[in-house]
């Protein structure tokens, strides 16, 4: 009973104090400077004994199978993360029961990870990158939290430069985190495109004046035009008819590797050719680093976010569904 009565008195100070220096419970933008998250941190830090809402830093770190140095994002994040930060495995919060990697998981499976992360639905979670990537898989995480109604999700912006700006990390191994109850939400299927919808697309892309939803393709040059082999094994690369290649580095600083201004970004949509006032669909190798460009789009303000959808398969699904009788993969010349 005494150890109750200190949690409760604990909790209630810790109450007062966030209301004295009016803690931070929210950004105001999606992309979040090192400087804004430590602050936050600082005013609204991850406590388990807190019942109040907490700023929560999600490592998302993620490497492709192909990776030279056979790097993992757990190796990364025992390595070096921000302080009480918890690590999200992109490579285990999936649909088990499909043969495409990163699906999205069910509602009641998505549900149970953020339970286990210890993560409420109050929260406000901040997701991040490996420091060698600096932006790769995070907006992934970010999209997943959103297609599945989290209230309160950004993207760090980013923990290269959370180093490079000396602000602190730790490293070893994890610090136990207290679980919760994490209710299962519903999933937004309006964010999703599903492959029977990317193919009508693309079979409708040569007919006159039907280019009314534009797919953006965020894999590398190489592997878009077919010359340069997919990162999985016997898979072929190439394109989908239609698709424009915008290769996700494109929208980031090649110092920093953060995003680009808001205006760059815009140039980089414009200079590609991408309508605005058109529907959007992004893609790339497994539906990852295409959410490198929604949220690009998002940050620019680029196209209607009711009219954008991220490709949930991507090139890994299109190249084992699409049948070769139907002319769906293009090559370079």
């Amino acid at each position: 009973m005494a150890r109750v009565g200190v949690i409760s008195s604990l909790r209630a100070s810790m109450r007062s104090t966030a209301a004295k220096t009016g803690a931070v419970r929210c950004f105001s933008s999606y992309l979040v400077t090192p400087k804004e998250l430590h602050e936050a941190l600082k005013k609204a830090p991850p406590s388990p004994i807190s019942s109040e809402p907490r700023v929560i830093p999600l490592c998302a770190s993620w490497f492709l199978p192909n990776d030279p140095q056979k790097r993992t994002g757990l190796d990364v994040f025992i390595e070096k993360r921000i302080p009480k930060a918890r690590f999200f495995d992109l490579d285990k919060v999936i649909d088990k029961r499909s043969p495409y990697p990163h699906m999205l998981p069910s509602s009641k499976d998505f549900a149970a990870a953020m339970s286990e992360l210890g993560i409420r639905r109050e929260d406000t979670v901040v997701i991040y990158d490996s420091q060698e990537l600096g932006i790769f898989s995070a907006p992934r995480v970010g999209w997943t939290m959103k297609v599945f109604g989290h209230p309160k999700v950004h993207i760090l912006n980013n923990f290269k430069l959370w180093i490079e700006e000396g602000l602190p990390t730790e490293s070893g191994n994890v610090w136990t985190i207290e679980c919760g109850t994490y209710p299962i939400p519903e999933m937004n299927e309006d964010k999703v495109a599903s492959f029977e919808e990317v193919r009508q697309v693309a079979i409708d892309s040569s007919k006159e004046g039907s280019k009314s939803v534009q797919i953006l393709d965020a894999r590398s040059p190489g592997r878009w035009s077919g010359t340069e082999p997919e990162p999985r094994e016997g898979l072929s690369s190439g394109h989908m008819p239609g698709s424009i290649n915008i290769p996700f580095g494109a929208v980031l600083d090649p110092s920093t590797k953060a995003f680009l201004p808001t205006d760059k970004l815009k140039e980089v949509f414009a200079r590609a050719g991408v309508d605005p006032s058109k529907p959007i669909i992004s893609s790339c190798g497994t539906g990852v680093t295409a959410c490198v460009l929604e949220t690009a789009l998002n940050e620019a303000q680029f196209g209607s976010p009711e009219k954008r959808k991220v490709y949930d398969g991507s090139w890994t699904e299109w190249a084992q569904r699409v049948k070769p009788s139907e002319l769906l993969i293009e090559k370079a010349e």
